[in-house]
């Protein structure tokens, strides 16, 4: 066996590597959106200011996608250096299990720092649903 041939060897186990580490990503992704549901856009008013803002809820396929930078666009830089500090001491695995618990998380924030549902009945019901939230 030449040196060449074994080279090419290695070429073959990595690309193997890679598919299986993949395909074990890609099934977090396939999971969440089984057993939660895709992410739904729930439209929030603040009670003082009148304001409104989007509040998510169910599996965050953003979060999957981009990790730690979805509460920093969000809005909640803080938040969003914490996620990438974890990120980081975690070696991903943080980003990969984050997905099914960041939209809720996010939502009660808003929800204690004054904001209130205001979406149609449905998905009113759906996010208190999901949040916890009785009538």
């Amino acid at each position: 066996m030449s040196l060449f041939s074994f080279l090419l060897d290695i070429d073959g186990i990595w690309n193997n590597i890679f598919s299986y580490l993949f395909w074990f990503v890609m099934l977090f992704l396939i999971i969440g959106l089984m057993t939660m549901g895709a992410q739904k856009r729930i439209t929030m008013r603040h009670s003082r200011s009148g304001l409104l803002k989007s509040g998510y809820v169910n599996y965050c396929w953003t979060y999957f996608f981009i990790g730690w930078m979805v509460p920093i666009v969000r809005g909640e830089i803080g938040i969003g250096m914490l996620h990438l500090a974890l990120t980081f001491f975690t070696f991903g695995m943080f980003q990969l299990i984050m997905p099914f618990l960041y939209n809720k998380q996010y939502m009660t924030r808003l929800l204690v720092d004054g904001w209130k549902l205001h979406d149609s009945e449905e998905l009113n019901e759906l996010a208190k649903l999901k949040l916890g939230i009785e009538n």
